[in-house]
Formats: C-alpha cells, sequence, structure tokens
C-alpha cells in the first residue's frame, strides 16, 4: 500500500463528482441534460448543435461554462443554479468513506467544477457533511475551470493550501496535470487505471484507500 508516500501530506484536496461518489450514480447525465438545455434556450440553438458547442467548449476551455463565458458572455450565476438543479436520489449515505475522511489527518478540503452549494447537497446525501475544512466551487476560482492552472492557484490561496504537503484526488486525469506540476501527490479515482507521468496513484475504492493511509 502507498501509505509511505503520503507520509509528508497534512493538506488533502478532493474533487466532488465521480470521485466522492462512484459514476455509477449517473448524477453528471442529469447536469449534463440541464447544461445542454441552457445552452438551447441561451443561444436559440437545437440539440445536435448544442451537443456540438458542449464538446468544442470541453476541448477548449474545460467546461460548458467557460466556453459560454468566453464566447458569448454569460452570466455565470443563473447558469450554476440551472444546471446543479438535479435530483440526489441516487446517491446513498457512505459511512466507510466517512471514517476513511474523518480519520485523515490535517486539513481537508473539497474543490469542484461545479458550485459549492451543489457540492454541499452532494456531501450530505453521501453522508460526509462537517469532515471537510471548507467546499470550493468554480466560483471561488473565479470562474476559471480546472485543468486551468491558474484555478487551482486561486482556490489554494483562498484554502491555504502548500502543494508540496498536499495530496489531490480527481476522477479526470487532466485534472491532476497541474497539481501534480505544483508538487502535490495525485491519485486517480476511477474504477479504471490511466497511466501517465502526472499521476501518481490509482483508487478503485477511494474509502478502502483512505483507509489504508491512516
Amino acid at each position: 500500500m502507498p501509505k509511505r508516500f503520503f507520509s509528508h501530506v497534512t493538506q488533502w484536496v478532493f474533487d466532488l463528482d465521480n470521485t466522492l461518489y462512484h459514476p455509477s450514480a449517473r448524477l453528471f447525465d442529469q447536469i449534463e441534460v440541464k447544461m445542454t438545455d441552457y445552452v438551447m434556450k441561451t443561444l436559440g440553438v437545437g440539440k445536435a448543435e448544442a451537443d456540438r458547442l458542449r464538446s468544442h467548449y470541453w476541448r477548449e476551455h474545460g467546461t460548458t461554462l467557460a466556453g459560454l463565458m468566453r464566447e458569448h458572455d454569460l452570466d455565470p450565476a443563473p447558469y450554476l443554479v440551472a444546471v446543479h438543479d438535479i435530483s440526489m436520489d441516487h446517491l446513498e449515505e457512505d459511512a466507510p468513506l466517512a471514517a476513511a475522511i474523518r480519520n485523515l489527518p490535517g486539513k481537508k478540503i473539497v474543490y469542484t467544477n461545479g458550485s459549492a452549494p451543489y457540492a454541499e447537497r452532494v456531501l450530505a446525501a453521501r453522508g460526509l457533511s462537517g469532515l471537510f475544512d471548507d467546499v470550493y466551487g468554480v466560483e471561488h476560482a473565479d470562474y476559471f475551470p480546472k485543468p486551468e492552472r491558474r484555478a487551482f492557484d486561486l482556490v489554494f490561496a483562498r484554502a491555504d493550501v502548500t502543494p508540496r504537503q498536499a495530496a489531490m484526488f480527481e476522477d479526470d486525469p487532466r485534472n491532476l496535470t497541474a497539481p501534480h506540476e505544483m508538487g502535490m501527490r495525485t491519485v486517480h479515482v476511477a474504477p479504471e487505471p490511466v497511466r501517465a507521468d502526472h499521476i501518481h496513484h490509482h483508487a478503485d475504492d477511494l474509502a478502502g484507500f483512505l483507509a489504508a493511509l491512516s
């Protein structure tokens, strides 16, 4: 087990979606429907064009929101409320994960490309409320999204995170590039591993992985 690789870590940074819950919950499926709908209504386009634009925004800007803001000067606040108005019925409380997070030494934060209010709802549904020192959304990064380096810089400055004393847990491999460059220990949380120089560890069972570190 990789416990020895985390002996220096006193700050723990967790992504939210598909990291603090299993992808089988498919919350992002609901969000994607809302995002496509928002693009259709905002830009007056059909579904096929909205899907094409969203793919373009994701590739070029990191998120649909970033693309809409940069290419269409979209107001982000109403968008974040609308696309995160989803059901949490597919989420279940996870006592082993809660215990593993509680036992980690030092500071623990959540950092998501979603909004902080949405993250709080997810944490409540998973039985993880009150375990983190703070929760940061894309609004705390001045709406710059992961994987952009400046997004991490802004959030980590707000959170007083020292990268060389920190670990980052993420389901999206590209969002681990900047943390790796900053000197963080990186963990890819996903059913299947991805081999890359910027990924130090893979966890298909986050609760089990974290329990082995404490």
